[in-house]
């Protein structure tokens, strides 16, 4: 084996370790944001019941904007990969 060719396979190794290391660290930050979401609005319903409908709204659409970012994140993956 020349040593070109152990170049190009440990390049060819590491180069696809980073795409998932990037996603991984790019999951942690909307994992976080749901679970904060989610326990404000427990939080919030357990204050003032009658609200619990507009709450619960609210809180889906915060975990929806929040679950964006982890789309973004594995798109961009894919981009820089």
């Amino acid at each position: 084996m020349s040593l070109s060719y152990l170049a190009q396979a440990t390049s060819e190794v590491t180069g696809n370790g980073f795409g998932a290391i990037g996603y991984g660290l790019a999951a942690i930050g909307p994992g976080i944001g749901v679970g904060i979401v989610v326990g404000k609005a427990i939080e919030g319903i357990a204050r003032q019941p009658e609200l619990s409908g507009q709450i619960r709204t609210n809180m889906f659409l915060g975990i929806a904007f929040t679950e964006a970012l982890a789309l973004i994140g594995l798109v961009a993956g894919f981009v820089f990969a």
